[in-house]
């Protein structure tokens, strides 16, 4: 890459797709902003995580946001509430964090006028996730209508550029993604609750959707779990 290759922010929270989003980014020839946001999540163990991804990537630079939405609470992620252990089922589950992508693109684009980008990544996808309302691609098509209408950028002419990636991609071709572009899986995290000795759970929603993503596609995942 060179000074004059363009400038792409990256929405990294440490998780699995969201890094193979970012390498994407990269492999593309932008230059890696990346924004983290630490929104109280019980999950700690995905914040150093997204710091090895931003590290190991070549990020240029790396925003870690505090935003506590303990505050508002309403999500099993951020408040008093066990994350459930049953398998994914049909409804939204009570990990949803009420609103979580649109705050967190709102942020991301904002980093991104102020950084003179006009590409956003985020690693959101709509086949094999756990049902959250904004991680569909009509969700992501109108944000980025709604980042046109009302940034400076926007109205100037200069639009931005919401890239998903990962949009329409199962968890197995995720982690044959995450393989093909010489990805470390264990950089990553994604499980919502960690066990005591700081293993992954390997039966909350994110930890069944991953583990049934590299067995479908015959991978490793360096991510150790609870009970082998």
């Amino acid at each position: 890459m060179t000074s004059q290759s363009p400038i792409a922010v990256v929405l990294l929270s440490g998780g699995l797709d969201s890094m193979v989003s970012a390498a994407i980014a990269r492999e593309r020839g932008f230059v890696l902003n990346a924004l983290t946001i630490d929104y109280g999540q019980r999950h700690r163990r995905e914040l150093e995580s997204a710091r090895t991804i931003a590290r190991e990537l070549g990020a240029h630079r790396h925003v870690e946001l505090p935003l506590d939405l303990r505050q508002f609470g309403g999500s099993a992620l951020t408040d008093d509430i066990a994350v459930p252990k049953d398998g994914v089922g049909d409804d939204i589950p009570v990990t949803y964090v009420p609103a979580r992508n649109l705050v967190f693109l709102a942020l991301t684009t904002a980093f991104a006028e102020s950084a003179g980008a006009r590409d956003i990544f985020i690693g959101v996808n709509a086949l094999d996730y756990s049902g959250y309302p904004d991680c569909r691609p009509e969700f992501i098509a109108s944000f980025a209508e709604t980042a046109r209408l009302g940034t400076k950028a926007g109205v100037e002419g200069a639009p931005f550029a919401i890239h998903a990636p990962l949009q329409h991609m199962t968890k197995a071709d995720i982690a044959r993604e995450a393989a093909r572009l010489g990805l470390d899986t264990g950089w990553s995290w994604s499980c919502y609750d960690p066990a005591p000795d700081g293993k992954a759970c390997g039966e909350c929603d994110s930890c069944r959707l991953r583990r049934k993503g590299f067995a479908e596609a015959g991978l490793q995942d360096r991510v150790p779990y609870a009970g082998g």
